[in-house]
């Protein structure tokens, strides 16, 4: 069955597809089906296992259910590294 749902992109997510924020239908079931539609459709080759994913606000499993009309936030991986203090 299809959903409406928005997506909204951060960081390189948002480079790759071009906007922001993305209406769209899909027929995806989980949060991890959602982000292997989009990395074909926007040529994404991050793998799932580096990012993060929130549904409507609230930090979510990949394996959360995707329901009509829910918010997909989708994060990737965050560069950086360890801060530590000088003795």
């Amino acid at each position: 069955m299809s959903k409406s749902i928005t997506v909204r992109y951060f960081a390189g997510f948002r480079e790759h597809a071009g906007t922001g924020e993305e209406k769209m239908t899909v027929s995806a079931d989980t949060a991890a089906d959602v982000f292997v539609e989009l990395r074909h459709r926007h040529g994404s080759s991050e793998p799932l296992g580096h990012c993060k994913v929130a549904i409507n606000d609230e930090m979510a499993d990949w394996d959360a259910t995707i329901s009509d009309g829910d918010t997909v936030f989708l994060f990737p991986p965050v560069a950086g590294g360890l801060w530590h203090a000088r003795d």
